[in-house]
């Protein structure tokens, strides 16, 4: 069994509970989830992730709050938190303590199969929740893409082909995020993301997700169509990304 699915296997005996669990009173209001780039700098997603499945535990050194602090101080434009428990040390908790640090808007970062993953998302205090094409039946796309939207939040849908991406398009996504990373066998190729982009609508925002590490990245991604770009691992590595996340942030105005 594949990663991914040991994910979605766990996900799945997790949705009783969860739908059990007395939530918090949701935020009356929300900051805006990034927009489109319309020629100004490229917007960075900044990730909050405490453990990952291939490199096991990430930085410490900074509470979720301070990290939250310190991306919101040296330019980020919206954090991903992960949510995901068992595989990623995460907890939808951890959206209130980025809420703490920082005033920016907040994704979810889950795998999200069912409504109640959504009512979590909007009551700790999201502005946009990730939905992962390859993980959701067909058939509950557009079902979910609705109701993260009648919630008020922005559904952030993660395509990695073409095919996914006519998918996300047709279910009526309008904020997409091409995945460099095959979930299923982890390897990278960015040379296909930026393929994929390409292709997609110009009236969707669009993010290049995975694989962006230094400043020359962030400069190969902005010379794209992308309006936003995920930055994750390579700053959960270090227990104080302030200077790389500030050279990140100039080279996306450059």
């Amino acid at each position: 069994m594949s990663l991914l699915n040991k994910i979605l296997e766990s996900k799945r005996a997790e949705l009783p509970t969860l739908r059990q669990k007395k939530l918090p009173t949701p935020p009356s209001e929300l900051p805006a989830f990034v927009g489109r780039r319309r020629g100004g700098p490229l917007r960075l997603l900044c990730e909050i992730k405490k453990k990952s499945p291939s490199a096991g535990p990430l930085s410490s050194a900074l509470s979720v709050a301070e990290r939250a602090r310190v991306y919101e101080e040296c330019g980020a434009s919206a954090i991903s938190v992960l949510c995901d428990g068992p595989f990623f040390d995460g907890a939808y908790e951890d959206l209130l303590r980025a809420r703490e640090g920082s005033k920016l808007p907040l994704l979810c970062k889950e795998f999200i199969l069912d409504e109640c993953q959504l009512d979590a998302a909007r009551a700790f205090g999201a502005s946009a929740v990730l939905l992962i094409v390859r993980c959701i039946e067909p058939s509950r796309l557009e079902p979910l893409i609705d109701a993260a939207e009648e919630r008020g939040l922005t559904p952030f849908v993660e395509v990695f082909t073409l095919e996914e991406a006519a998918r996300a398009v047709d279910a009526g996504a309008r904020a997409i995020g091409v995945n460099a990373r095959d979930l299923d066998t982890l390897e990278m190729d960015s040379e296909r993301a930026a393929r994929v982009l390409l292709g997609l609508p110009t009236t969707v925002i669009r993010a290049h997700l995975s694989g962006v590490k230094t400043a020359e990245d962030v400069q190969t991604v902005r010379q794209g169509p992308s309006d936003a770009a995920l930055v994750g691992e390579v700053l959960m590595r270090m227990d104080d990304p302030a200077q790389l996340l500030r050279s990140l942030v100039a080279a996306g105005r450059d």
